[in-house]
């Protein structure tokens, strides 16, 4: 999904064209692209990931900046232009790969930061692909807009989720800016944000339970106007006193409905089981 305004003729017209299927929408705003590369924060010396590089606006001032920098394209087309164009610099390597099939860690081989430009209609599978270990040590991506609400949002609010809680488990997430639907070709019919995303120091779950308390979470708000005594009842098959042994120790009232519980508060009922 990235862009072309400022190109060449030449090679705007060499351009492969655009696929719908495949969600394109490509970033043509400069200084928007300037402003994620900056969020980045990058020194010099990083080896970055990029996912969906696109026509590769972004890609462009990556390679000034970045240390090594590998993006992974999915388009065929896309990745041949791609490896062309950046066949002379010696830090740029083009993936031709579904990046939902790759290991980010592997294809890094070493500590890395992460940037996309990403699908929208496959944004969270991504984003959780991208948190499975080793996490990149930041995470910048430009997502549809009420995906960057979701990631921020605060317990009982409407946005509030399972994914706010599955990636508040392991990381912080904040918005940076907001994207027009204008800075994109061909426009999308949604407005947009840049996010980061930062792993914890000390996640709230480990690494073996990550799973777990996934399903735990998705289960939970499948049934999220339902109280947590009827939750905890349906998802482990215990009657009303054992459902209420199980909330005590969790410490979780049982009238509260998912939508207001907080992610330590989630994590405490998948140990109390």
């Amino acid at each position: 999904m990235s862009g072309d305004r400022g190109a060449p003729r030449e090679r705007r017209a060499a351009f492969p064209p655009t696929r719908k299927s495949l969600g394109q929408h490509f970033l043509s705003d400069r200084r928007i692209l300037g402003r994620i590369a900056d969020a980045l924060q990058l020194q010099g010396g990083e080896t970055v990931l990029e996912i969906g590089p696109g026509r590769g606006a972004l890609t462009d001032i990556l390679a000034e900046r970045a240390g090594r920098l590998i993006a992974i394209e999915y388009d065929r087309a896309l990745a041949a232009m791609l490896r062309e164009r950046y066949a002379r610099r010696g830090n740029v390597l083009i993936a031709e790969a579904d990046v939902l099939e790759v290991s980010l860690g592997d294809l890094a081989a070493g500590p890395y930061v992460l940037v996309g430009n990403v699908p929208y209609y496959i944004t969270t599978p991504i984003l959780f692909h991208a948190l499975a270990p080793p996490r990149a040590d930041r995470a910048v991506y430009l997502v549809q807009r009420e995906v960057a609400q979701r990631l921020v949002a605060k317990p009982g609010g409407k946005e509030y989720g399972a994914l706010t809680v599955n990636v508040a488990a392991v990381a912080r997430a904040e918005t940076l800016f907001a994207v027009p639907a204008g800075a994109f070709a061909p426009p999308p019919k949604v407005e947009s944000a840049v996010v980061r995303i930062t792993p914890l120091a000390t996640p709230l779950v480990t690494h073996e339970e990550e799973h777990r308390f996934r399903v735990l979470v998705q289960s939970a708000f499948g049934m999220r106007r339902k109280q947590m005594r009827r939750v905890v009842r349906s998802l482990f098959s215990l009657d009303a006193e054992q459902a209420d042994t199980l909330l005590a120790r969790a410490g979780i009232d049982g009238q509260v409905r998912p939508e207001v519980l907080s992610p330590e508060q989630f994590v405490g009922l998948m140990r109390a089981r």
